[in-house]
């Protein structure tokens, strides 16, 4: 921790970042460490009574200093979508163009997105998408291990206010932070796995299926086993 005191630039501002630092370590916390009486999905604020909303945790997130991407990003990129989704989308983290307008897949690859969700008959007015990390990596770089724990706190928040019934992950960076795992995409796509209780499904990122367009065939596979949960009963 001791070395965030040591990288700060001109005209940063210690004291918000000390205090930005103070809010994450809560943050962290209180997602690791759930009150065990609640349901998973009735994370209670007690000084209100009501149910943590996104509008709540967007108000907690703030214009987030907790690590170094805030220095270069134009927009924080927090999600969009249905607050009551069944299927939640969660890829790596903003894009150029996400970053320019401050909506997750906009770019190229939501446009494939688009058509992927389109494909086993829905609309993204119907799901919720988001990002491992909120703000936009230089130069579109995968997310470094510090700044994915940093906004993992707020992801798994924003999984337990949805609560959706299939999380499909897009990517290596997505599926292995959500499960905690190294395993490659290749290894963990095709099969569900868990994540408190939610069964996850990670398959390719679209702008991997945007380079190797060999393999939309499994990535359809993929999407098909998810909207065969989906229709499950309950």
């Amino acid at each position: 921790m001791f070395s965030r005191f040591e990288r700060y630039k001109s005209g940063d501002d210690p004291a918000a970042e000390v205090a930005q630092i103070i809010s994450s370590l809560k943050t962290s916390l209180r997602a690791m460490f759930p009150n065990k009486d609640e349901p998973l999905a009735i994370r209670m604020d007690k000084k209100t009574e009501r149910v943590r909303t996104l509008e709540d945790i967007r108000k907690e997130l703030g214009d987030c200093r907790r690590c170094p991407l805030h220095r270069s990003r134009t927009n924080i990129v927090f999600g969009a979508g249905n607050p009551k989704a069944r299927l939640m989308f969660v890829g790596e983290g903003p894009g150029e163009e996400e970053d320019r307008r401050g909506e997750p897949f906009v770019g190229k690859a939501g446009q494939l997105l688009t058509r992927m969700i389109q494909a086993i008959g829905l609309q993204r007015k119907d799901v919720y998408i988001t990002n491992v990390v909120k703000s936009r990596p230089p130069g579109n770089r995968n997310p470094l291990p510090q700044e994915i724990e940093a906004c993992k706190p707020f992801l798994i928040m924003q999984i337990e206010s949805i609560r959706p019934g299939v999380i499909c992950a897009l990517g290596k960076v997505a599926a292995q932070s959500i499960l905690e795992t190294d395993a490659s995409i290749s290894a963990l796509r095709g099969r569900f796995q868990e994540f408190r209780g939610i069964p996850v499904m990670p398959t390719f990122h679209p702008a991997y299926l945007l380079r190797y367009p060999q393999s939309k065939g499994l990535a359809w596979k993929d999407l098909q086993a998810v909207q065969a949960e989906l229709r499950k009963p309950g």
